[in-house]
């Protein structure tokens, strides 16, 4: 077996390094960055609410209407078993473990037909990415809210199925580096706050959370902070933001699968908590570590079964 400590995909039913995963020139994933996707986390060797993610998978693909089951038989068992094969395979204990739906090429040379692309299934997984550092959400993190560009309209592109255009992403982060901050949060063409590159947004003013409702992905990670402040006891709300009420709130903390519940102490010139994070934003980070070992929330990875059924594979 190849050394996958640096990370595996699964492509074409066998799983090889990362660094050996390739899709053709011609696939509309990459000509169109027609793909959707989602990203499920794998953490002390268990996969964490991977149903909630196989979910919104599904719902994403038929969305986008893409099909891998007709074209390679990939249906729910079959995604299922390929991404434990290839977890198991890697020997990661903590990793980032991506599912991905691609428009492939057309069988018809030249066509511009969607209906003509032959969709396929792959996946990759490669040690545990945070989107924002550890040591930068204890030492206080910071995001820009950026000026002059906007959240692609959920008109133009859907939100709810993750996907890669990340034009509108990319230009805000150029914008937040630049200025000194960790990340950006983009706004709707209305002003309100929508969600940044791989994060939702809150906000807690006195024992009420509120996240935006509209113009996001419905983060499975989101899901689990606004369960979480329900069980503690706090009020929650999925409304509009407006970047006035962000500002003056709080505490403002982001979740993700890349990190969880991560708390922000500037947002602009605005700083929260005279500079450490708050004690909501605090409290349900711990907690969402509390939730990733629930056993009704996990899913084993039996490694020594994956890495033989890997050897095994011609």
């Amino acid at each position: 077996m190849a050394d996958l400590s640096a990370g595996a995909a699964w492509m074409g039913g066998k799983v090889i390094p990362i660094s050996e995963a390739k899709i053709g020139v011609t696939d509309w994933g990459l000509t169109h960055s027609d793909i959707t996707y989602d990203v499920v986390p794998v953490r002390d060797g268990g996969f964490f609410r991977l149903d909630d993610y196989l979910d919104r998978f599904h719902a994403s693909m038929a969305a986008t209407h893409m099909d891998v089951v007709t074209h390679q038989g990939m249906d729910r068992a079959a995604i299922r078993r390929a991404l434990h094969q290839m977890v198991g395979a890697s020997g990661l204990q903590d990793a980032y473990v991506a599912m991905v739906a691609s428009r492939g090429s057309p069988s018809v040379h030249g066509s511009r037909d969607p209906r003509d692309c032959i969709n396929h299934f792959y996946a990759w997984v490669a040690p545990y990415v945070h989107i924002i550092k550890p040591e930068m959400v204890a030492a206080g993190a910071s995001a820009l809210i950026a000026e002059g560009v906007h959240r692609i309209p959920a008109s133009s592109v859907n939100p709810l199925a993750k996907n890669y255009h990340w034009g509108d992403f990319t230009t805000g982060l150029f914008q937040a580096k630049e200025a000194g901050y960790e990340t950006v949060i983009l706004t709707d063409h209305q002003g309100n706050v929508t969600e940044g590159p791989g994060f939702n947004v809150f906000a807690v003013t006195g024992d009420t959370v509120v996240t935006p409702d509209h113009g996001i992905l419905h983060g499975i990670s989101r899901k689990t902070a606004l369960e979480m402040a329900t069980e503690s006891g706090l009020k929650t709300e999925v409304r509009p933001l407006s970047v006035d009420e962000l500002l003056a709130a709080d505490e403002v903390f982001l979740s993700s699968s890349g990190g969880g519940v991560l708390p922000l102490t500037k947002v602009n010139n605005t700083i929260y908590g005279n500079g450490a994070p708050g004690p909501v934003g605090m409290q349900l980070r711990a907690l969402y570590n509390d939730w990733s070992a629930r056993p009704e929330y996990r899913e084993e990875i039996d490694y020594a079964a994956a890495e033989t059924e890997a050897s095994a594979t011609p």
